[in-house]
Order: C-alpha cells, then sequence, then structure tokens
C-alpha cells in the first residue's frame, strides 16, 4: 500500500476530485444535510430556529437524522461519481464489529482521563455521584443515547476520515490530507467569536483521528472511539459536549466547572481546555511511533 492508498489500493473507475475542490465539497455536503432535514425537523418541534435539538427527543432525532442523511450522500457520491468501493474509504478490515465497540471502550477511557485531568488541575467541584442510577428509565436513555451517538460520530469519520482523507491524500499526499481535513472539520465546527484554544482542540481532535485511520489502516476504531468518547462524556458528567448539554442526571459523577475557561473549556466543555489540545497532542505522538516488528 502506498502513502497515497491510506485504506485500500483498489482503483477509483469514476472522477475524482480535484484535491483542492474535495474540502468544499464536504462543506458542501454537510449544508445539504441540514438544509435536507431542519425544516422538517423543526416543524415538528425537534429543533428551535438556530438548529439546536429541544429535549430529549430533539435529542434523539438530532443525533441520527441529519448525520445519516449526510452519510447517504457521500456514499452516493462515491459509488455514483467517483465509482470507487467503500473499502477504500475505510470500510475495511477483519472485524469491523469488534474493532467498534473496542475504539467505544477506548473513546470512554479517554475521556475519563481527560476529566480526571481537569478535575486534578482544580477546574471542577463534586456536586454528587451516581445520580442516573436511581432511574431505569434514564438509564435505558443513556442506551438509545449511545445507539444515536455511534451513528453521529460514524457518520462524521466516514466523512471527514474516510472519504475526505482518501480524496485528498490520493490527489495530493498524505500530509496535505490530514492538513486539509483537520481545517474542514475545525471550520465545521467553528462559532462566532469561539476562543481559539476551541478551535485548536477541534483541529487536534481530527489530526489525533487521522492518525488513528492511517494507522488502523480502516475507519471502525476511531469511529467507536469517537462515538465512546461523545457518549460518556455527554451523559457521565453533567458537562456539555461540544457546547451541547444533555439534560439527563450525570451517570458517574456531577461535576460544576470552577476556575477559568482556558481550564474548563466553559460553555464548550472539557473539549475547549489547553489540557485536551495537549491531550490529542500525545497521542498523535504515540500513534506516530514505528510499531515493532
Amino acid at each position: 500500500m502506498t502513502s497515497k492508498n491510506i485504506f485500500s489500493p483498489e482503483a477509483h473507475r469514476g472522477w475524482l476530485p480535484w484535491g483542492l475542490l474535495s474540502p468544499f465539497l464536504c462543506i458542501a455536503f454537510v449544508v445539504a444535510s441540514l438544509l435536507g432535514t431542519s425544516p422538517w425537523m423543526e416543524s415538528l418541534g425537534l429543533q428551535t430556529a438556530k438548529g439546536d435539538p429541544i429535549g430529549l427527543v430533539g435529542l434523539y432525532a438530532f443525533l441520527p437524522i441529519p448525520f445519516a442523511f449526510n452519510g447517504l450522500l457521500i456514499v452516493a457520491w462515491v459509488w455514483l461519481v467517483e465509482r470507487r468501493p467503500l473499502s477504500t474509504v475505510g470500510l475495511t478490515g477483519p472485524a469491523p464489529v469488534k474493532t467498534l465497540f473496542g475504539g467505544v471502550l477506548i473513546g470512554c477511557l479517554m475521556i475519563l482521563f481527560l476529566v480526571a485531568a481537569v478535575g486534578l488541575a482544580g477546574g471542577y467541584s463534586v456536586a454528587g455521584a451516581g445520580l442516573a442510577l436511581a432511574s431505569p428509565t434514564v438509564v435505558g436513555s443513556m442506551g438509545i443515547l449511545l445507539l444515536c451517538f455511534i451513528v453521529q460520530a460514524g457518520v462524521e469519520e466516514f466523512m471527514f476520515r474516510g472519504w475526505l482523507l482518501s480524496a485528498v491524500t490520493r490527489k495530493l499526499g498524505l500530509p496535505i490530507g490530514v492538513l486539509f481535513t483537520s481545517l474542514v472539520f475545525t471550520f465545521l465546527h467553528w462559532s462566532p467569536h469561539q476562543h481559539w484554544l476551541i478551535m485548536l482542540s477541534s483541529f487536534t481532535f481530527s489530526a489525533f483521528a487521522c492518525a488513528w485511520a492511517i494507522r488502523d489502516g480502516n475507519i471502525w476504531g476511531v469511529m467507536g472511539w469517537h462515538a465512546g468518547w461523545n457518549w460518556l462524556l455527554s451523559i457521565g458528567f453533567g458537562l456539555p459536549v461540544t457546547g451541547l448539554v444533555v439534560d439527563l442526571p450525570a451517570l458517574l459523577v456531577r461535576l460544576i466547572p470552577q476556575g477559568p475557561d482556558s481550564l474548563t473549556g466553559g460553555a464548550q466543555g472539557p473539549e475547549g481546555s489547553w489540557i485536551c489540545s495537549l491531550f490529542f497532542v500525545v497521542g498523535i505522538l504515540v500513534l506516530l511511533r514505528p510499531r515493532k516488528s
């Protein structure tokens, strides 16, 4: 396998877009999925005019529906325009289900370490433990959310670390592929007046995920990791995940942020902390180490 064929050396039989065009196509796919689902979800009272989910039912819809629509758009593009198999966008390798849920476990462990690191640095006070366990209904809702996050995170990884990374890499090489993928990921997670630490965290998050996908030669593990990370962060501590707050009692420990936003991440959650960016840089260095022969 050459550096320009990350996941599979199988050739494309259709039109592979120019390297500089692929990032704009990625943004267009996201916009199209939002335009195709947001008016309908808003009419049903599942989200606000700004696109934010309303209540738990709204979150159940917000996570899978637009992302699934987005994933179908990319599958159609890969099959009908580029005409290449899905193995070339990372859906390859043995034991995909085992690898996916292994990634979920790693994602949960990593977010535990991140939250613990911020807490040890003085970023949180504790306001209760295991509050969700008193309600089977709440625990059931958390199980549903895990499935929803698997769809959401799985499609994001398929789009960014699967399709976009492979498309740009085939045209412009691996370093440019990682750079463009991470820049587009950061742009699509950007909001006005966002602190630069949050943008740095988004960029390093993407670079870490790219390094994982490249090292594994598929995206199953990183799909699971992304889902486990988002899920446990959203329900484990009462903290925001990428600025989104899940209105459920904390599964593990209810934490109250204290101290500067640069430490806690503020309204963004711990992903906006400088510790998170450092965390991903260390992870990238670990993934870049040569494998033992």
